[in-house]
């Protein structure tokens, strides 16, 4: 998908007429004073970039332009920032322990995290989601995850918002696998001896079980 934010004024203009019209003639999309000639450049380019095709009456915003403007801010028309979503795979076997994986990369690198991964647009379900990280990170090929939870978690430093994130929490029950520098078994009740990512020990607490459906909301200061 083509990736771009759009600065210009008289693009951002464009797109905020589009945005409250599903078609514009090209007179009525052009902002008051400005030059046609500049005006048509602009209106070119993103038609170029796909962000709005020319139809019968005028002009309208593409799917790509659709999903730009479904990203951003409606009034300035500057991109959101959103939480992360991912999907975080609570992998048990029969003895209860879950596996651990070591953050190789920042932010909380070093610390120990369940496997996850982030929830791709094109991911047909959760669940879905789920089993692609599973054989993407641990090429775990016949998985039946289930949806246990969700977890909301805020990480703050010094003030700072560090992290935003939503937590699709689904659990898997495997055999066995094999151990390395970066994966680990550990038993529920060994997890304080990690350096554990935020919330990490919070969402293995409630989903552990196998309860009911829960959402957590977590708050950490680092």
């Amino acid at each position: 998908m083509f990736e771009q934010t759009i600065t210009h004024h008289i693009q951002k203009h464009i797109l905020s007429v589009l945005l409250h019209q599903k078609t514009v003639r090209f007179r009525d999309l052009r902002p008051p004073r400005t030059d046609t000639n500049l005006f048509s450049y602009h209106l070119k380019l993103l038609q170029q970039h796909k962000f709005v095709e020319k139809i019968e009456g005028g002009y309208t915003l593409s799917p790509l332009g659709l999903s730009y403007v479904d990203r951003v801010n409606a009034d300035k028309l500057f991109v959101r920032r959103q939480p992360k979503m991912i999907t975080m795979l609570l992998i048990q076997d029969g003895y209860g322990h879950v596996l651990l994986q070591r953050r190789t990369k920042q932010p909380y690198i070093d610390t120990w995290t369940l496997p996850y991964g982030k929830v791709h647009i094109d991911d047909e379900s959760v669940l879905a989601g789920a089993r692609r990280e599973a054989y993407e990170k641990l090429d775990l090929k016949s998985t039946a995850p289930r949806h246990v939870g969700d977890a909301y978690i805020r990480v703050k430093t010094q003030d700072e918002l560090l992290s935003s994130t939503l937590v699709h929490v689904c659990r898997f029950e495997l055999d066995e696998y094999e151990e390395s520098a970066d994966i680990k078994w550990c038993a529920p009740l060994k997890l304080s001896d990690y350096d554990l990512a935020p919330a990490v020990e919070q969402i293995v607490t409630r989903s552990f079980f196998g309860d009911d459906f829960f959402f957590g909301e977590y708050d950490v200061e680092l």
